[in-house]
């Protein structure tokens, strides 16, 4: 599903913005901790204090709509050569624990040292499928 370069540029970027759709039709968008497993995106709900992790705006969000986009990109101002950006529009589905699925767990401690620290077995994940990439970069070819 994914290029060369965007495979490259999803694993090195540390921030996605992930979109959803609130109830009202207007998009939310969020920066989000996030791995590619297998070519599903995967982002964990994880410790921070936000309040109850089960009830979060992004997770009733998907619940009610699947459409999702994420956007991962890169900015140098020094030299606009390296910018570039990968869209992924797909669908999201919420696992109750991401227990579910040890993979994305393993890829996300792996990306994000302060994850092992915390029980992302026991809160909820999103997975999502990609159906559509959208891309864009300065230069042609590597």
């Amino acid at each position: 599903m994914f290029e060369p370069w965007q495979g490259v540029l999803l694993h090195q970027c540390r921030i996605a913005h992930i979109a959803t759709i609130a109830a009202n039709g207007e998009p939310q968008t969020l920066p989000s901790c996030f791995a590619v497993v297998d070519r599903m995106i995967a982002i964990a709900i994880d410790e921070k204090p936000k309040g109850p992790a089960r009830d979060l705006a992004r997770l009733r969000n998907i619940q009610r709509d699947p459409r999702v986009t994420v956007l991962v990109d890169h900015y140098d101002d020094s030299d606009w050569e390296q910018l570039a950006w990968v869209r992924v529009h797909g669908t999201a589905e919420t696992l109750d624990r991401g227990g579910e699925w040890p993979e994305a767990i393993a890829a996300l401690r792996a990306k994000y040292a302060q994850y092992e620290a915390m029980s992302l077995e026991s809160l909820p994940m999103i997975r999502i499928e990609p159906l559509r990439v959208v891309s864009w970069r300065w230069r042609a070819s590597d």
